[in-house]
């Protein structure tokens, strides 16, 4: 995955300047960026549809382009966690 934008987790907002197919937009939680052939600028992604309270309700894999692709909301930062004093990793 070249574009630090698109990690996993991240929350994108498909509307029809992703693709003609989004007439009603859609809210993807990103899983990755498939490695397949595509045409310049344009890009398959696997992700989760989310319904307007957040929770997933189908995996779904697109053809989208990437200029039309809107971040919603950010990946999350991995967590860095240091044992506590006396304890093991």
């Amino acid at each position: 995955m070249t574009d630090p934008a698109l990690q996993p987790g991240t929350v994108l907002l498909l509307t029809r300047a992703a693709s003609p197919q989004f007439y009603r937009p859609v809210t993807l939680r990103l899983i990755r960026v498939l490695d397949r052939p595509t045409y310049d600028g344009w890009l398959w992604v696997e992700g989760y549809q989310l319904n307007p309270r957040g929770d997933a309700i189908d995996k779904r894999e697109l053809f989208v382009r990437r200029e039309g692709l809107r971040v919603v909301h950010a990946a999350p930062q991995p967590v860095v966690r240091r044992p506590l004093a006396g304890q093991r990793r």
